[in-house]
């Protein structure tokens, strides 16, 4: 922590400050990108014409936004840590997410270009919000307690995406048979409402989180020219950074591919359950809010954990988790048989284990960074943290050809492939070495 933040002693306020953009974002990644949104987009949205690739319009919305968050969230984040203003970059990526989500309002049935126009928009900005939002974290928690301040951060986003689902349960009645232009209607009113919730949600961060990072030293009167010619020049010189955090980037890259799986599931989950299971309306609003609050529980309770037995140990029982919900969902009809259970019940009960796992996974993951970056590289890494992030979506997005080409359930199998990958690379991570001798 550098002397200014030795200086102002973190108080609760902040700490809930900061957890409240979890709580705000969710509300976008939840109900736009996961199961609200998504589904409506690829139904009504993409031309009937155009239906047989509908899954991959959705994929190339996703890979776009994340393509250019890969290349951003490293400068932007260089740009924080050189000026000194996190708080100002995050402002910026915040309003623009918000404003693009609300004119979603004015993307109706067969606007293909304009929706997707503005999802890139939207989902590129809370992309980034989210990696300097996390870049935070060091600067508010200790080497003790950073699992579960992280994990309490985590738990409170999926406290704004269950909150939000029931604003959309209460808010998008009609039905999408009977009353067509209703049902379109609601959808594209609820974008103008999860607008409003993201910013409301956001507000407390503004207001209670202090600005520590200080500018770089030779850079406080510097303008903006300056700072993004020094922060290219750093980008530029990866190797040293790279030499600087070796097993921080060996993580990077094992993080990297157990999080293709985890991209699969938030992106195409609403869509599985509507178009694969056949579950829509008040049902797929329960299992979301299922999902939601399973996920809470999972990174409160790990955060926990990790505190006891370290974030690699964490991630690894995550990571088993993750396989079991996976499975569960691939035999679905088999258990059903053996169970005596309807499908819808025993999907929910599936979607609790996937989504406890989910939110372990996560904010274990978050603080391993936190736990490596020093603090005068801390937006740059977090920056980084987030760019891995994307590659692993791009990654995990091969989810929809595949699924076009032979169905989304053989392409569970796929997903397996990724958390079994990424253990094993995780395995060969000296992680705990690196943060013994970076902590003592």
């Amino acid at each position: 922590m550098n002397n200014q933040a030795a200086t102002q002693p973190v108080k609760k306020r902040e700490i809930f400050g900061w957890a409240m953009y979890d709580f705000a974002n969710s509300s976008y990644t939840t109900v736009v990108v996961t199961f609200i949104y998504s589904a409506f987009f690829v139904s009504y949205i993409v031309p009937p014409e155009l239906a047989h690739m509908k899954n991959t319009f959705w994929s190339l919305a996703v890979a776009i936004s994340t393509t250019l968050a890969i290349f951003l969230a490293p400068l932007v984040g260089v740009l924080c840590d050189y000026s000194g203003k996190k708080k100002k970059y995050l402002a910026v990526c915040t309003f623009i997410s918000i404003f693009s989500t609300a004119a979603l309002f004015f993307v109706g049935p067969g606007s293909l270009w304009f929706g997707l126009t503005l999802l890139v928009l939207s989902n590129t900005a809370w992309m980034l919000s989210e990696s300097f939002i996390a870049s935070f974290l060091p600067e508010l928690a200790t080497d003790k307690n950073m699992g579960k301040v992280s994990g309490i951060g985590w738990g409170i986003g999926y406290v704004g995406g269950l909150l939000s689902l029931l604003l959309m349960a209460s808010f998008i009645t009609a039905d999408k048979i009977t009353d067509y232009d209703l049902f379109v209607s609601q959808n594209q009113m609820a974008m103008v409402f999860i607008a409003l919730f993201y910013f409301l949600g956001a507000l407390p961060t503004f207001l209670f989180v202090k600005e520590r990072a200080t500018p770089k030293p030779g850079f406080e009167q510097a303008n903006f020219s300056v700072l993004f010619r020094a922060a290219v020049a750093r980008i530029l010189d990866m190797k040293n950074i790279i030499k600087d955090y070796p097993v921080l980037f060996k993580f990077f890259l094992a993080f990297m591919m157990y999080s293709a799986g985890i991209a699969v599931v938030v992106k195409f989950f609403g869509i599985y359950a509507q178009e694969e299971i056949g579950i829509n309306g008040t049902a797929l609003l329960l299992i979301g809010a299922t999902l939601q609050v399973s996920s809470m529980l999972g990174a409160v309770g790990f955060g926990f954990i990790e505190d006891r037995i370290g974030s690699k140990q964490t991630i690894f029982l995550s990571l088993g988790w993750w396989i079991a919900g996976i499975l569960g969902i691939y035999f679905l009809d088999p258990l059903v048989t053996l169970t005596g259970m309807e499908i819808n019940n025993l999907f929910v009960v599936v979607a609790f284990i996937a989504g406890s796992a989910m939110g372990a996974t996560q904010s274990a993951s978050r603080a391993v960074v936190g736990l490596l970056a020093m603090p005068k590289d801390s937006a740059l890494l977090f920056g980084l943290w987030g760019t891995f992030g994307r590659f692993a979506i791009i990654i995990g997005m091969t989810f929809g050809p595949i699924s076009d080409a032979i169905g989304r359930h053989s392409g569970l199998l796929f997903i397996l492939v990724y958390f079994v990958i990424g253990g094993i690379m995780l395995a060969l991570v000296p992680l705990n070495q690196a943060l013994h001798k970076r902590h003592g």
